[in-house]
């Protein structure tokens, strides 16, 4: 577990969150508030439909919360506010500050390892310029395979690996641009229990050795006591806040 946090990195006030099918009109957020510290493990649980996932999906920047002039929302990343940035600004947020691991992987099956760890510099960096960083991001992949004891695995396709090494290659490719807030959805959901304790062991040393502030959506109660805190979000509201037991 890491150290407790000094400051504050991000601040959720006031979001809410309603998607539409079809006719209908289906709240998911009413009102969350929410603040993390700087290199904090908050772990946000939740049954399934409980908006868990669409909070995290809005602090990454991934979609944006309703609008209510009378009640305005505000995500506040730093001394930035995202929820007034427009497309340019969420993508440079998304591509510099934040890593996203999410429950199945979302690997490219068409590219080896290396490659797929590579694709969120590629993005980042634009078609043409990547080539002036090309040597220093495969270096970093490097590294990071030989961390999660992938290094003779680089050019084998993520059909070829097992659940948990597929996993290992998700958190790499989310921390190949050095990202300061580290995201993850269900990143055990998909894998048995001993090949996610595993994962979570990966995690938990990423987060205190690189300082990363992260933030982890599940619904199962033994991981969430692995966190320095929880946020426990019931029909798209913050029920409760509490730290962790774990020593």
């Amino acid at each position: 577990m890491s150290q407790p946090a000094t400051a504050s990195i991000l601040e959720v006030r006031n979001v809410r969150k309603t998607y539409r099918l079809g006719r209908v009109k289906v709240p998911v957020l009413h009102g969350v508030d929410l603040t993390v510290g700087h290199k904090e493990w908050i772990t946000i649980l939740g049954a399934s439909g409980s908006g868990k996932s669409t909070l995290m999906h809005l602090i990454g920047g991934l979609d944006r919360p309703d609008k209510y002039p009378e009640q305005p929302a505000s995500i506040v990343y730093g001394d930035r506010v995202i929820t007034d940035m427009g497309p340019k600004g969420l993508n440079h947020y998304r591509s510099t500050e934040v890593g996203f691991v999410f429950q199945f992987y979302h690997l490219l099956p068409e590219l080896d390892i290396m490659q797929n760890i590579c694709v969120g510099s590629m993005i980042r960096y634009g078609r043409f310029a990547y080539g002036k960083h090309r040597k220093d991001v495969e270096k970093r992949a490097k590294e990071l395979l030989d961390r999660f004891g992938l290094s003779d695995r680089m050019r084998h396709r993520p059909a070829e690996l097992s659940g948990g090494e597929r996993q290992r290659v998700a958190i790499a490719r989310a921390l190949i641009n050095e990202p300061a807030l580290l995201l993850a959805d269900e990143p055990t959901g998909n894998l048995d229990l001993k090949t996610g304790e595993s994962i979570l062991d990966v995690l938990a040393e990423l987060q205190s050795d690189a300082g990363l502030t992260m933030v982890m959506v599940t619904h199962d109660e033994r991981i969430a006591a692995r966190a320095d805190r929880t946020i426990r979000l019931i029909d798209g509201r913050v029920e409760e806040q509490s730290a962790s037991m774990t020593p």
